[in-house]
């Protein structure tokens, strides 16, 4: 009966769409009449609500609903979809102040010249307008406008004229800041928690191992991720249309030709070029720019984003009259004082000491004033010239309040979905096709691609992509990132407004068209963009460092870049470096070989011992190097013949787990038949006898399990085990080699620190005996914080700790306080006599010994990746990696 309800969902959800009712309401509507009708007709024949749901009932399904809405509205955690607003925001002002106009005029008289030059300028204000306005439906209409008019009078074909026009209008979805990318990221998120519960399941039921290591797990993804992968695959796209047209133009000229410029190209051309390119250009690097350097978030960019479009709307507005640049002139001066302010002297308001501090704390007042002056002068503007600011706001709440219905809606529908089986019955068809994860793949684009010729983006985004991502993102076998999967399903969304009937971008431009251009010869002019959108889509699939590169790099260069030693980093981490001590074994062997041949004898014995046994370990690592790639060339040379039969199994006990799922549904329908009705009763033998059935079919599937699968499965694993033992043993190894090491460096580094520091201690006597405690106690913490901040006084600050409190006591005792102090003063003195014979005799061979291995064996050390360092091992993360062979 399941089924039957579902089958209502859809069809109520397909009939509701398909008859204009409004997508913010067919959803949810569609969701709640299922619901309703499952609940009402369970509790009419069976007597329990809940008996026609696959997971749990109508509560469950209400509380699903509430979670939903709290996760949207009330979760500081779940902050990605504030930056909706602000994204609409900008790109509708940019929009009304008709800043996009004046690039397609003068971007068309720049590349005219050129064979296909009106296309192409279409396509690169398109690029622009994408990465500043996002907004679709804006762009289109602008550019057909202004653009389409002028290409049909310089004899342009109107199918190719309306297909590049609709097509470049659509690079907004894709290139950030795109509403879809960040809907695509919240979405994935979710799925990402679902995926990575599905891959730990998978790995206990192949191992038997409750915890699955952590560089199989699922990395999320989040809206700049989104941004920066989905950056080079909309400069892709961008490519293919302008290489398309040119192409074109040059095979067929008289379809697409070259329209010369009837003005000069000079000085004062190159002038307007630039005032009208420069301002969009600025705000894209500052937008993007401001997430790609990690200065601020996203929603941070968008409100950044929001403000600079206000100021250059201020001064478009204001164009040919007095004074126009006045607020944006005030505003970029500001900025530059503020960070010449900046760079010049820290600024901190609770650290304000002397007069230049204050001095400086006002000077940076004035400047972030007049800047928020210059903001409200051109808001002042905006609100006053064609009351624009109103406009902009009003449509701003019209798409976001859209946006957010509709995936309120979308999670009604989803969790409705679910409660009914649909999402069980998605997985078992994905996964039970021949082939693996790319049929799976494919097949999904496939029903997305097919989806968007009927439905809208969002509508896509929020009700598909949670079904399907977390099937996709648990398949071991691709192990594919979110952020590739998130841009792949956006690239092909994207198509969703060029699709005939009903593309968006489609009925936009056939508004503003001209009735000399028919709808057919829109259709026609998009069927070649639709081809290279796809083409586009094929290339990042086939390529996806594409979209994992500018994400991995940008994430191990930030500051709160993942140490060296995140378990996740490993597998490229040590593929790098085995090719550096292949490169660099010899060098590095002589480093060993000196730094063990220095006199370490006067160190203290705890360091002379793990200094000795640090270059042990370091002549241990190319041994250890060798076992783990005999270990590895022993799991590759199994693998080929393993694999067949471990797809085979894996397969068949996915279709056993499936039975027993169907068998404890049957069972639990028969524990409530018992307060059932006689007729419902009278089902109990069936039921029954159904149960015998599917056993019988589970012990006829287990007895399809090869003889040989459990020794070779033990023996597989067993390979596995070795390599991973042989990873572990390595790991601890070059960790043991380059620690004491670095730290009796950094020790021994800081010895005229703790020589300076000596005053402080001895002068802590004359305060136990001439300062009140309380006083004494203050003091004290503050000689004992500057000796902690001194690498190897551990002991020293120890003493002084003690000594404070016999100063706090309830009863102070000087004379045990005094006695500390000295115990302290004899400390540091012990110190002072090894480190400074280490600092004169010992220091320069250890420092070269430690630059020497520092970016090899004593690389997961360091607390984050050099750059250097990066720019090799992030095009291995870039990579999807098979890891099937583990589950």
């Amino acid at each position: 009966m399941e089924l039957v309800f579902l089958l209502l969902l859809i069809v109520l959800m397909i009939w509701a769409l398909g008859s204009g009712f409004p997508v913010a309401f067919s959803l949810p509507g569609a969701a709640i009449l299922a619901i309703g009708a499952a609940a009402f007709f369970g509790w009419l024949i069976v007597g329990d609500a809940s008996a026609y749901f696959a997971q749990g009932g109508p509560v469950q399904w209400l509380t699903a609903g509430v979670t939903n809405f709290r996760g949207i509205y009330w979760e500081v955690e779940r902050d990605t979809l504030i930056a909706i607003p602000l994204f609409v925001f900008m790109g509708i002002m940019l929009q009304r102040s008709k800043i996009a106009e004046d690039l397609l005029l003068t971007m068309a008289q720049l590349f005219g010249p050129v064979p296909g030059g009106l296309g192409i300028s279409v396509v690169f204000v398109g690029a622009l307008l994408a990465a500043t306005t996002g907004i679709v439906g804006a762009t289109v209409v602008a550019m057909g406008l202004i653009s389409l008019p002028a290409m049909m009078r310089n004899k342009y074909s109107n199918s190719l004229a309306t297909g590049t026009i609709a097509a470049s209008g659509t690079l907004g979805q894709i290139i950030p800041p795109s509403i879809v990318l960040i809907i695509l990221a919240d979405q994935l998120a979710s799925a990402v928690d679902q995926a990575g519960t599905t891959r730990k399941a998978l790995y206990k039921a192949a191992t038997g191992q409750v915890s699955m290591p952590s560089e199989f797990d699922i990395v999320s993804t989040s809206a700049g991720d989104m941004f920066m992968g989905a950056f080079v695959p909309g400069l892709v796209l961008v490519g293919l249309y302008m290489a398309y047209i040119l192409i074109y133009s040059l095979l067929r000229p008289h379809m697409a030709p070259a329209v010369h410029f009837d003005g000069k190209y000079d000085s004062r051309f190159a002038k307007r070029v630039l005032l009208i390119l420069v301002p969009p250009l600025a705000l894209i690097f500052v937008v993007l720019g401001s997430i790609i350097m990690g200065i601020a978030t996203v929603n941070q960019a968008g409100a950044i984003g929001a403000v600079g479009a206000t100021i250059m709307a201020g001064y478009r507005l204001r164009a040919g009259h007095r004074g126009a640049y006045r607020p944006a002139l005030l505003s970029i001066a500001s900025v530059v004082a503020l960070a010449l302010i900046a760079k010049i002297h820290p600024i901190n308001v609770k650290n304000i000491h002397t007069g230049t501090d204050a001095f400086v704390l006002v000077l940076a007042i004035v400047a972030a004033g007049s800047f928020v002056f210059s903001v409200v002068w051109s808001g002042w503007r905006t609100l006053k010239i064609e009351d624009t600011l109103r406009g902009v706001m009003v449509e701003t709440a019209k798409t976001t309040s859209l946006v957010f219905i509709i995936l309120l809606g979308a999670a009604m529908l989803t969790a409705a979905f679910r409660g009914f089986g649909g999402e069980d019955l998605v997985k078992d068809f994905l996964t039970g096709l021949p082939g693996g994860f790319w049929v799976q793949f494919v097949i999904v684009m496939g029903v997305i691609f097919l989806l968007g010729f009927f439905l809208d983006f969002i509508e896509i985004a929020v009700v598909v992509v949670p079904i399907v991502a977390p099937i996709l993102l648990a398949e071991p076998s691709a192990n594919i990132t979110a952020v590739w999967l998130g841009v792949m399903i956006g690239l092909n969304i994207q198509t969703s407004f060029l699709t005939p009937p009903f593309g968006f971008a489609l009925f936009y431009l056939r508004g503003v068209a001209p009735k000399s251009v028919r709808t057919i010869q829109i259709y026609k002019g998009v069927v070649a963009f639709i081809g290279l959108q796809l083409l586009g889509l094929a290339i990042v699939g086939a390529m996806p460092w594409m979209v994992n590169y500018l994400p991995n790099r940008i994430s191990l260069t930030s500051d709160t870049a993942p140490p060296p030693q995140n378990p996740k980093l490993q597998y490229c981490l040590e593929d790098y470096l085995f090719q550096q001590y292949d490169a660099r074994g010899s060098e590095l062997m002589a480093a060993i070989d000196k730094a063990g041949r220095l006199d370490i004898s006067y160190l203290p014995k705890d360091w002379q011992k793990s200094t000795a046994k640090a270059f042990d370990q370091a002549a241990m690592t190319f041994d250890l190097v060798a076992g783990i790639r005999a270990a590895e060339a022993a799991v590759l040379a199994r693998a080929d013949a393993y694999r067949p039969l471990l797809g085979q199994v894996r397969t068949i006990q996915r279709d056993m787990r499936r039975l027993a799922v169907e068998i404890e549904e049957i069972n639990n329908w028969i524990s409530r038949l018992s307060s059932a009705s006689d007729e419902e009763k009278a089902k109990l033998p069936g039921l029954e006898a159904r149960i015998r059935e599917l056993e019988a079919e589970k012990a006829d599937l287990e007895a399809q399990i090869p003889e040989s699968w459990a020794g070779q499965s033990k023996s597989m694993q067993a390979l596995q085990n070795t390599e991973g033992k042989a990873r572990k043993a390595y790991r601890r190894n070059v960790d043991g080699a380059y620690a004491p090491i670095g730290e009796i460096v950094a020790v021994v580094g800081a010895t005229d620190r703790l020589e300076a520091i000596r005053g402080d201690i001895e002068a802590l006597r004359d305060t136990v005996r001439g300062v009140e405690p309380s006083e004494a106690v203050e003091i004290f913490k503050g000689v004992e914080k500057a000796v902690g901040k001194i690498e190897g006084a551990r002991e020293i600050r120890s003493l002084l700790s003690k000594a404070r409190r016999a100063i706090k006591a309830k009863v102070p005792d000087p004379d045990k306080a005094l006695d500390f102090i000295d115990k302290a003063l004899a400390a540091h003195a012990g110190e002072m006599a090894w480190r400074t014979q280490t600092k004169t005799e010992l220091l320069p061979g250890l420092q070269a010994y430690e630059a020497a291995i520092r970016d090899t064996i004593g690389l997961r050390q360091q607390p984050k990746l050099p750059v250097e360092q990066v720019k090799e091992i992030v095009g291995c993360l870039s990579q999807h990696r098979d890891i099937s062979l583990y589950f």
